[in-house]
């Protein structure tokens, strides 16, 4: 260190500006006259051992981080005026260099852009390469992007990671919460990283849920967020921060084919964390098994919102102390499918889930309505499942509030250990048994005849084979 010379003006003047100081007031706090100061700032004296030193016991500055702050925008951005496009634009690499000194978020930013740019660009020559493949047209909708190899990926998985499960009851220890669990959060983000955590408008706000400045060092929350979902993600943003290591590995162990689809892995996962710290699993099992698996009692026991409760059962999947083995689908009103998971991965195989005749599309006309069924598949395997809908963010009066709906689901040996089970109609008989829904796994695979809620013909049967005979269905089949 003594014998570099490093000169980080503009580093200094961003932490004196977000912490409203003057040059006067800093210079005093680390004893060195202003004008002095101001010769830093502007990069005509270069940082002594001493004052490094003194920046970092008096502001809590990492001082790897400012001797180096610009060095990894530095290469971004080097790489982004690398490109064909770019690549005569700049004479040399000192105005890169005084772009990643002097406006690092302006640098974030390009490099940002710049990889988007080269993502899409990667996107569209395999879409290219697919629809030029033997002159074949496939529907783009084939086309595996990195949001569907990440859904892939963690819906065929147990959804419990148990590495970031121990890190959140570490956490949670640390931050003892008791019953206020975002103020400890907060209290914890501002003595720690010196991070302050704001609600803004939404129209301050209009497309985003959070946002953190890590220069100014805010978390803003718009305010179209409920109370859970912002608590969510603070805890999202604290997982980020506490967790960073676990999360890396977990999605390292998933071994994804692109860095868009590392992103939205770590994306998922800081979600998990979040709720693991929200509802920390020793407490959160022991509470379902007393409460039967009520979620509405779960909610309240632990101030989430039902999706974060129901979303919270399918991850009880601990060698040592399982619950049930809940699996969960969300849809919107239009059938397209946001989230599945498992405790012990989303049944693909066995349950499908893109039958028309499940309780999760009945559910948009009962809306905040829990509706419990049990359904049998073809084969004979029964299910038990609960479907309720869920609203989003608010939007305002002009807007249309998005509505999800969840299905919560277990193999029916389970009722009796679960409060909706009791809803479950029963047969008549000596031995009564729940009266369960024929549904299949989806229309193309399912070879029920006479369904009035088909809405594609089946793949393994030819259709119209008797013109005398129109069937109930609106594909007919024998």
């Amino acid at each position: 260190m003594a014998d570099q010379k490093i000169f980080a003006g503009p580093r200094i003047r961003r932490i004196r500006n977000a912490k409203g100081l003057t040059q006067t007031a800093m210079a005093e706090a680390l004893g060195i006259s202003p004008s002095y100061l101001n010769l830093i700032e502007r990069n005509q004296r270069p940082l002594t051992v001493q004052l490094i030193l003194k920046l970092s016991a008096v502001y809590k500055i990492d001082v790897e981080e400012l001797q180096g702050e610009a060095g990894g925008a530095l290469g971004s951005l080097k790489e982004v005026f690398a490109d064909p496009l770019l690549v005569g634009e700049l004479p040399g690499d000192q105005e890169v260099i005084e772009i990643a000194e002097a406006a690092p978020n302006a640098s974030a930013a390009v490099v940002k852009l710049h990889r988007a740019y080269r993502e899409q660009a990667a996107r569209l020559s395999d879409l290219s390469t697919m629809l030029a493949r033997d002159g074949h047209s496939p529907a783009l909708s084939g086309a595996r992007l990195p949001m569907d190899e990440v859904r892939e990926t963690l819906e065929t998985r147990p959804n419990h990671h148990s590495a970031l499960e121990e890190e959140a009851e570490a956490f949670h220890l640390l931050l003892k919460p008791g019953d206020d669990l975002m103020g400890a959060l907060k209290a914890w983000l501002k003595s720690e990283h010196g991070i302050v955590v704001r609600s803004l408008p939404v129209a301050t706000m209009p497309n985003w849920r959070r946002r953190y400045d890590r220069h100014s060092q805010r978390l803003f929350l718009s305010e179209r967020l409920s109370p859970f979902d912002q608590l969510r993600e603070v805890a999202m943003e604290a997982s980020l921060i506490r967790m960073n290591v676990a999360i890396a590995a977990g999605v390292n162990d998933l071994k994804l084919s692109s860095d868009e689809a590392r992103r939205i892995a770590r994306f998922e996962l800081a979600r998990y964390a979040a709720h693991a710290l929200m509802m920390p699993y020793r407490a959160f099992h022991a509470a379902a098994q007393r409460a039967r698996y009520d979620i509405d009692v779960l909610k309240s026991r632990f101030g989430v919102s039902f999706e974060q409760a129901a979303n919270r059962l399918t991850s009880l999947a601990r060698q040592d102390l399982q619950g049930v083995p809940f699996f969960m689908l969300e849809v919107d009103v239009a059938g397209h499918r946001f989230r599945r998971a498992g405790a012990q991965g989303f049944p693909q195989q066995r349950f499908g889930g893109n039958c028309p005749k499940l309780s999760i599309h009945a559910a948009f006309s009962q809306p905040s309505q829990i509706i419990v069924e049990a359904v049998e598949l073809p084969d004979g395997a029964e299910f038990l499942t609960m479907s309720r809908t869920l609203e989003g963010p608010q939007g305002a009066f002009s807007e249309r509030p998005r509505r999800t709906a969840i299905l919560l689901g277990c193999d029916i040996g389970f009722r009796d250990d679960i409060v909706y089970g009791e809803a479950l109609p029963l047969s008549g008989g000596k031995a009564p048994k729940p009266v369960a829904i024929p549904v299949g796994p989806s229309c193309r695979l399912c070879e029920r005849a006479g369904c009035l809620a088909r809405a594609e013909p089946p793949i393994t049967r030819p259709l119209g084979l008797d013109e005398m005979v129109t069937g109930i269905s609106a594909f007919d089949f024998q």
